[in-house]
């Protein structure tokens, strides 16, 4: 158990390290995205800046997903990739299918998953706002 809470601990710090050097690095330039979007389409910049946004989100919850799958292969709680990712992105976006589980010495690390990505995803909700807000 405390080998599961170790990795988990270091996986969550991992994947919040990259949310905020991502999230920093979109704020550093977000200004440039709006401007951009208010040349090239218009009437709808706001739109495509939050469009940008949200994909951009998007791909940080993608690369904390593949961090997830990644380490659940290291460990070797998956022999394959596909079902190690599958895994990680029904635990991280807390869907919890249950068709695929984790044996019983990595079974935390599922929980962690989760919580991982419930507050990573709390996270990106208040920083969505706070983009709405600079394009206003």
């Amino acid at each position: 158990m405390i080998r599961q809470l170790a990795i988990g601990t270091l996986v969550i710090a991992i994947t919040v390290a990259v949310q905020a050097e991502m999230f920093n690095l979109l704020s550093q330039h977000f200004e440039t995205v709006v401007r951009f979007c208010r040349g090239f389409f218009r009437r709808f910049a706001n739109t495509g800046a939050i469009i940008i946004g949200v994909l951009y989100i998007l791909l940080v919850h993608t690369i904390n997903v593949w961090i997830w799958a990644i380490v659940f292969m290291l460990v070797g709680a998956f022999a394959e990739f596909e079902p190690a990712l599958y895994f990680s992105l029904v635990s991280f976006t807390t869907v919890g299918f249950g068709d695929i589980t984790l044996g019983h010495e990595w079974r935390i690390l599922s929980g962690l998953t989760a919580a991982n990505g419930f507050l990573t995803f709390g996270w990106s909700a208040a920083y969505m706002v706070d983009l709405v807000r600079k394009t206003a």
